[in-house]
């Protein structure tokens, strides 16, 4: 079966399974009657369904604690989430392997071969989603930001493995935890100013002579939980715990809007699908793969019209990538 791989970025602790998890556990409510199924292995399966008992039991209390540790340690291993995606009912037509980060990889203390992987790694990966924690982009003047998520730190690791692309990449802007700044148009286009001010030398890097024609840069936010509200930081031994509380007593695990970055990623396949005069190397298979399963074909194209394009869903650069 062939393979497709998506990297994601974002420091520990950043929220990168969660959004995994949300994208997921949402995925089959939000494609109605699409002809699609997504199906992970057994072992991304047992780690998700942790992961949602993790989310879901965030509501036992009326606010919960999220901690992050201001010390980076060791680089842990890498993780695979793997995905079968087809029709339903039947043997998977692609598979989409979401690949982890380690964070560590790109600290100054990295060698080598360890700085080497990251280039490689996004290489081969036709999309990167880029977990962005919400509360420290946005509190106190994002005092944060820099600890939790690291914007010169992935900007840097984009400079060093975007040289000479020749082939199109889809980069998607995740901030998780964001219920607070979507209740209102306005906290919304906040949101996203803060992004692109955040990560304005990364934006700069996609908009340049070489990288414009093949980079696809959107923000799709994804509310994690849904139902609950960042709250407060306390900030103990400088380390910062951000507090959330929910929206009432009888509130339940509801993420909102989720699947919108598998949204975009399956319509950026659809176009490079429909787009056959160019040699793009690892692309070349997916549109052997559509051309086989026209069933595919109809399921993304329905599916692509449920993307969001406002409300805090932008679309930063490379829309011709995305239109049918």
């Amino acid at each position: 079966m062939d393979e497709l791989k998506i990297t994601m970025l974002g420091s520990t602790g950043v929220g990168k399974t969660s959004l995994l998890t949300a994208m997921y556990e949402q995925f089959a409510t939000n494609i109605g009657k699409t002809d699609l199924q997504l199906t992970p292995d057994d072992e991304s399966s047992a780690i998700l369904q942790e992961r949602l008992i993790e989310l879901k039991s965030l509501l036992d209390d009326f606010e919960a604690r999220g901690g992050v540790n201001a010390t980076a340690g060791e680089p842990t291993d890498l993780r695979s989430f793997i995905f079968g995606l087809g029709r339903r009912g039947k043997p998977p037509s692609l598979q989409l392997r979401f690949r982890d980060y380690p964070g560590g990889y790109h600290l100054t203390k990295a060698t080598p071969d360890k700085r080497q992987f990251i280039k490689d790694l996004l290489d081969e990966c036709v999309a990167v989603i880029v977990a962005i924690d919400a509360p420290a982009l946005m509190e106190l003047r994002g005092k944060w930001n820099e600890l939790i998520n690291r914007p010169q730190q992935i900007t840097d690791i984009f400079r060093t493995a975007y040289q000479d692309i020749e082939s199109p990449r889809l980069v998607i802007f995740a901030p998780v935890r964001c219920e607070k700044y979507m209740q209102t148009e306005r906290s919304s286009l906040e949101l996203v100013r803060r992004i692109k001010d955040e990560y304005q030398g990364l934006f700069d890097l996609f908009g340049s002579e070489t990288l414009l024609p093949n980079v696809v840069a959107v923000i799709t936010p994804v509310q994690t939980v849904g139902s609950v509200v960042f709250s407060r930081i306390e900030n103990k031994a400088r380390v910062p715990y951000f507090r959330f509380r929910k929206i009432g007593h009888d509130a339940r695990y509801s993420p909102k809007d989720s699947e919108q970055p598998l949204r975009y990623l399956l319509r950026f396949l659809l176009k490079l699908h429909l787009t056959n005069n160019r040699n793009w190397g690892f692309f070349n298979f997916v549109r052997d793969v559509f051309r086989m399963d026209d069933h595919l074909v109809n399921a993304i194209r329905e599916l692509s019209v449920g993307c969001k394009s406002t409300g805090g869903f932008t679309v930063l650069q490379g829309d011709s990538w995305l239109n049918l």
